[in-house]
């Protein structure tokens, strides 16, 4: 028995589907995303965490993707500023590998492709003169120094589908679309839980975002004919222990003609990443390989005084990108740029997404709608460019409000009012709720975890596993010991004795 209708169903999580359930619900559509798994639980949290235009993808003449992302940029930094925030990057030069002219070519052109508005423009740095000197290893005397943006991507997946619920969108996780039946005027599919319930859906119109599965999507589930075939390439990186005692991140030519950034990351670690592998296996199950930690060792060896090997790893995690063949050798040299296809020749409407980037998600969302939504009927505008933060986002200078939520809950230690702004801005007065004192925040689970964190991103954010919590709403998995991450398992599992779903709406 069929149980609702919708105007949409999304299938897919991820930075994509979340950008298209976002905007498909503000133009008045009615949506259902369906994601198997949690939230950014494969893709959309293993990316660098940068928004960025791609500095390397100018020698690969891709100007339009370049501009296009910078100019998402801009329009993220306003919307996001509690989940991205500004970064300085610094590339050392090496001659050999690429002459001073053509980066400076590559910098003045990375400076106006987008319209950049609010980032400091790139300009030659003397190590000598200059801290992120200091670690590097003497041989490297000049660099440049150029600005792009840091994002919690896994954040920006919930924070997206929240707006979203918020505008009337269901959001499922946990929950797996088995089969997809396209009929003339509209599709009928057969959803089925973790718990192995299972229940039917209408919708007048089907927007495949499955990401790595979006082929597989169509193959399996929704058993329709087309010409596509995807390239999975998997990107891994590595964590360890703080290299360097400032704010900026590094940018590492390496011998292969290939970049590894090496990032500050929560406070007391460094971001070492990414590589470009050919995946052939499923793409669920994805980790780093000994070569590939070995690499990126060496990456960075090559230009930090302090040097690391394999040991010194402490939490690496690897994803894949799905990405359109396009009959290129080097996984490097792939196009990142998205495709988007609306086929309505064989019935209701199908919309299936291919590629694309974290930075670029927005537009990716809004070409997708701009295609679908007449199909359905609707005629409404494009919107998410303008003003419309996402939620937390209300606040522009997310500094003002740690001092804010400091000066009114003087209990709350700096660290944690900083961490808590940092990840959910506007909505941490909702953690803190009534609380007057640190045990009224609930159970402490270890780190500066609480139970009203846990039970804000339990009711609000879909969070339902230890796992959901500490590595995708939060990365303190960095901090908890076993014992910790397990009292915390159970602790959620008491929590739920039903659905999967849950409103992520703080009207």
């Amino acid at each position: 028995m069929v149980n609702e209708s919708y105007d949409l169903i999304v299938i897919g999580g991820g930075i994509n589907g979340a950008g298209i359930a976002r905007d498909a619900a503000g133009r008045g559509l009615s949506v259902l995303l369906v994601e198997a798994d949690d939230l950014a639980s494969h893709t959309s949290s293993a990316s660098t965490k940068l928004i960025h235009g791609g500095l390397r993808y100018l020698e690969q003449y891709e100007f339009k993707l370049v501009a296009k992302a910078l100019s998402e940029r801009e329009v993220l930094l306003k919307a996001a500023p509690h989940i991205i925030w500004p970064m300085r990057f610094i590339l050392p030069h090496q001659k050999h590998l690429r002459p001073a002219w053509m980066i400076r070519t590559g910098l003045f052109l990375y400076d106006h492709l987008g319209g950049r508005q609010t980032l400091a423009g790139s300009h030659g740095v003397t190590f000598a003169d200059h801290p992120a000197g200091m670690p590097l290893k003497s041989e490297f005397q000049k660099g440049f120094a150029y600005s792009d943006a840091w994002v919690q991507d896994a954040r920006l997946v919930v924070l997206n589908c929240m707006d979203a619920a918020s505008r009337g969108a269901r959001i499922m996780t946990r929950t797996r679309a088995e089969t997809a039946v396209r009929n003339a005027d509209g599709w009928q599919v057969t959803l089925k839980t973790m718990d192995g319930e299972t229940s039917e859906v209408r919708a007048r119109g089907l927007a495949n975002a499955a990401g790595p599965w979006a082929v597989r999507f169509l193959d399996e589930v929704a058993s329709q004919k087309h010409p596509y075939s995807l390239r999975l390439i998997k990107g891994s990186h590595i964590v360890v222990n703080q290299l360097f005692d400032h704010d900026h991140a590094y940018i590492f030519q390496q011998p292969d003609g290939r970049i590894v950034f090496a990032i500050p990351y929560e406070r007391d670690f460094t971001l070492i990443g990414t590589t470009d592998v050919e995946h052939e296996g499923a793409p669920g199950k994805v980790t780093i390989e000994e070569d590939e930690v070995r690499y990126l060792c060496e990456s960075a060896n090559r230009y930090f005084e302090r040097s690391i090997n394999p040991d010194d790893v402490v939490w690496s995690y690897s994803g894949v990108r799905p990405l359109l063949d396009d009959r290129e050798d080097n996984a490097s040299e792939i196009t990142r740029d998205y495709r988007i296809q609306l086929d309505t020749a064989g019935g209701a409407p199908l919309l299936n997404v291919f590629g694309g980037k974290l930075t670029t998600y927005r537009r990716l969302a809004e070409d997708a709608v701009d295609k679908l939504a007449p199909e359905l009927g609707n005629r409404q505008k494009a919107w998410t460019g303008n003003d419309h933060p996402l939620p937390g986002g209300e606040n522009p200078n997310p500094d003002d409000l740690v001092a804010s939520l400091r000066a009114s809950h003087a209990f709350i230690p700096p660290s944690l009012a900083t961490r808590w702004v940092f990840n959910y801005g506007t909505r941490a007065m909702t953690i803190v709720g009534d609380a007057r004192s640190l045990t009224d925040l609930g159970e402490h689970f270890g780190a500066d975890l609480y139970a009203a964190e846990v039970d804000y991103l339990r009711e609000h954010e879909w969070a339902r596993t230890a796992d959901d919590i500490l590595w995708r709403r939060s990365k303190l998995g960095l901090r908890l010991d076993d014992s910790e991450k397990r009292r915390l398992g159970d602790h959620l599992a008491q929590s739920f004795a039903t659905p999967m779903e849950m409103s992520a709406s703080l009207r």
